[in-house]
Parts: structure tokens; C-alpha cells; sequence
């Protein structure tokens, strides 16, 4: 069994909650005096390409590339040295990327191939990638800009309580278009989007198809907090690729959970590529 090497702002831990069952549960058969090794022995899968890019208008591309390592493997990422990354642009034009691992500063996420020039990405707009190494292997995927959804209003109020009790909530509010089935992504990020999100939610539009949608947070930010509030509008295999990740980070190390894979949006290979279409406010709470 393989698995997919996630970049560094997918990699989460074994659940507490998992690590605690599991040693109850040894504890109590070993008290028993039912406990008893098995040795299972897992079938060698050759390790495969993984891809992660995401696309966004006005910014120079770049694509991650690693490899998939043995479930057991020690979680380090593995960068084949040998892989060639070609952007098709809607126009046609090829652009072969160059190799130049780094960390890209205003997302904290690891990159491997990088463009020369920015791109221009308008909805409605078609990508195609392309990796493949020495080895045979070759990873395909196409995506689309989705269309703009824009970011209404973003308001926040604060609660009645005490100067050192008091909290504020945010709302944001945007129309849900009419004739299509949609998919979002909400973050509310504090001081930084290269941190971990402070709120997430994925919705779909199903029961709310052609609305004003209203989505919030609790009482949980303090007074002059920096807010960045982001609405994205995603195409379908994004949103099921990050529904997938979710379901895989909760199952991970659970006893008690299936299994669930990765859905990916690439072919002859592990991943994801797609255009970010997004509405982003920055906000300061006074």
C-alpha cells in the first residue's frame, strides 16, 4: 500500500483521540491475556508521480512534484530529479517549467518546477498539464478557471461582555448563481494566509441554488484582530479532491473508520490541478 506525499499544508498527525482507543483497547487484551503479533506483510507498490498545482491569474505558476512512498515510509518527501513539467495555456503556446525546489513565502507551501512569467487566467480559460520522467511515468491533467463569484459583504460584531471577555464574529454574504451547481471554499485566516486557516467550510449550493448565502463564525476573535476573509468558487474536482483529503485525515490512524483514497484530479498519477478563482477582504477589527 502506497500512499500520497502531502505537501506541508496538507501533512496532519495521528488523531488523539485514535492513539487513545487504540491503547485502551491493547491494554485490554492484554490484560486478557488475548493480545497476539501479527505480522502482515504489505505488497510492494511502485512508488508513483504526485502532483500539486495551483494555478491563479497574475502569478508565475508553480508545480509540485514528488513521488508516492510506502505507508510506513518515514513522512519525508521524495523529489524525482528526472521530471519534465509542460503548462499547455489556452492560446496553445507550451511552457516547459523550470526544476528550482523552494518554498513560496505567501502560501508556505514547497514548490518544485516554476514558471518564467506570469500568467493571465480568465474564467472560463483551459489548462493542461503534463509531467513525466525517464522512467515512463507521465501525469495528465486539465482544468478550468471557474467563474467569479464575487465576496458581497463582510461584516463583524462584537459581543456585550467585558472588555476582556469581548469576541467578535464575522459574516460573510454572496449570491449563488442560478443556473449552475456550485462549490465553494471558505477561510478566514488571522494576520497571514500563509497560515492555517482560523475557520474552513466547503458548502455546495444544493439547498440553496440561486440564494444569497450567509456564512459566519463563532465568537472567537479579538479586538484590532487582521482578518483575511476568502471565498473561492471551485470546479467539482477540486471540491472532491478536498473532500477526499478531509475524509482521509479523519479515517487516518481510526480503528474504527474505513479507509477512504484520495480522489484525484490528474491521471497516471496522485494529486491535484486547478485554477483559483477567489474573492479575498482584508479586515481589522475595531
Amino acid at each position: 500500500m502506497t500512499r500520497m506525499q502531502e505537501s506541508p499544508g496538507l501533512q496532519k498527525g495521528w488523531s488523539i483521540f485514535a492513539a487513545a482507543s487504540g491503547l485502551v483497547g491493547s491494554l485490554l487484551l492484554a490484560g486478557c491475556g488475548l493480545q497476539k503479533d501479527i505480522d502482515v506483510e504489505l505488497p510492494a507498490y511502485p512508488p508513483q508521480l504526485v502532483v500539486e498545482g495551483y494555478l491563479e491569474n497574475n502569478r508565475i505558476p508553480r508545480i509540485s512534484v514528488t513521488q508516492s512512498v510506502p505507508y510506513l515510509a518515514a513522512p519525508t518527501p521524495e523529489i524525482p530529479k528526472d521530471v519534465k513539467v509542460v503548462l499547455t495555456l489556452p492560446n496553445g503556446r507550451r511552457d516547459t517549467l523550470s526544476f528550482a525546489p523552494a518554498i513560496n513565502l505567501s502560501t508556505n507551501k514547497g514548490y518544485t518546477h516554476t514558471g518564467r512569467t506570469r500568467l493571465v487566467a480568465r474564467p472560463g480559460d483551459t489548462f493542461k498539464l503534463e509531467a513525466y520522467d525517464k522512467q515512463g511515468r507521465r501525469v495528465t491533467g486539465t482544468a478550468t478557471m471557474p467563474p467569479t463569484v464575487p465576496l458581497d459583504t463582510v461584516e463583524w460584531k462584537f459581543n456585550d461582555l467585558s472588555p476582556a471577555q469581548r469576541k467578535a464574529y464575522v459574516l460573510a454574504r454572496f449570491q449563488d448563481p442560478a443556473a449552475t451547481t456550485d462549490f465553494y471554499r471558505f477561510q478566514v485566516h488571522r494576520s497571514t494566509v500563509a497560515s492555517d486557516p482560523e475557520v474552513e467550510y466547503t458548502p455546495d449550493d444544493r439547498l440553496t441554488n440561486g440564494q444569497a448565502i450567509t456564512l459566519g463564525t463563532s465568537y472567537q476573535f479579538e479586538p484590532s484582530d487582521t482578518l483575511f476573509v476568502t471565498l473561492y468558487h471551485l470546479d467539482r474536482p477540486y471540491y472532491q479532491f478536498l473532500q477526499s483529503v478531509q475524509d482521509a485525515r479523519n479515517s487516518n490512524g481510526n480503528p474504527f473508520a474505513q479507509p477512504s483514497a484520495i480522489k484525484s484530479t490528474v491521471e497516471g498519477g496522485l494529486g491535484v490541478f486547478t485554477i483559483l478563482n477567489y474573492q479575498r477582504q482584508r479586515i481589522i477589527l475595531k
